[in-house]
């Protein structure tokens, strides 16, 4: 099966799933929702959403997503499906010299906000450096990076919205175990993300 094909394939496996679900008058949870380190059974709240309730992720709830790298890793507290696909959020631990791709996404804003340590940003050509408090608006098609210029792990919050981009690390929940290039590459493309070079920090 060729790239197109594979992507065509889950596109209208997604569809035909929230069809399904909408007839059968339940929210979806859509290919991107795998229940891989749910952390809200901690609770015993559901967290599911529709149009007209919201929800509320308790200190410590969500999905953890583990980034691979030792110390790295993701608290996944709303997922796309979860707002209507409006915002996709997420916490992640990042430890010194930790750094992004230099890319841009297609169809979503992102924001990052600093929760702990020294975070550069890069944002097309401006460089910024942040710590605690500092928040960072990357609009869709403006090509950024990120790194932990500190010495300390950092803690970042990242929103985007619409959510469409967030599918990609909601997406990372299904693998798993690592992923290959070629497979990682797959899904950024599925989810509109464009990788434009080595990270500049």
């Amino acid at each position: 099966m060729s790239e197109e094909e594979y992507l065509m394939h889950m596109a209208i496996t997604d569809r035909l799933r929230e069809a399904r679900a909408a007839a059968a008058g339940r929210a979806t949870l859509g290919s991107r929702a795998a229940l891989g380190g749910d952390l809200s059974s901690a609770t015993g709240k559901d967290t599911s959403m529709n149009a007209t309730k919201g929800l509320v992720v308790p200190a410590g709830g969500g999905k953890y997503l583990d980034m691979t790298t030792p110390g790295r890793f993701a608290a996944l507290k709303l997922l796309g499906h979860e707002t209507n696909e409006s915002i996709m959020l997420f916490e992640e631990t990042v430890p010194a010299g930790t750094k992004s791709l230099f890319h841009l996404h297609r169809d979503s804003d992102e924001v990052a906000w600093v929760l702990a340590g020294e975070i550069t940003f890069q944002i097309g050509d401006e460089v910024t450096v942040g710590g605690p408090g500092t928040c960072a608006f990357f609009p869709r098609n403006v090509r950024h990076a990120w790194k932990n210029t500190g010495s300390e792990t950092g803690r970042v919050l990242f929103l985007y919205t619409p959510a469409a981009a967030g599918g990609y690390v909601e997406e990372l929940l299904n693998c798993p175990g690592p992923i290959n290039d070629d497979e990682r590459n797959k899904l950024r493309e599925r989810y509109r993300w464009e990788v434009v070079g080595p990270n500049p920090l």
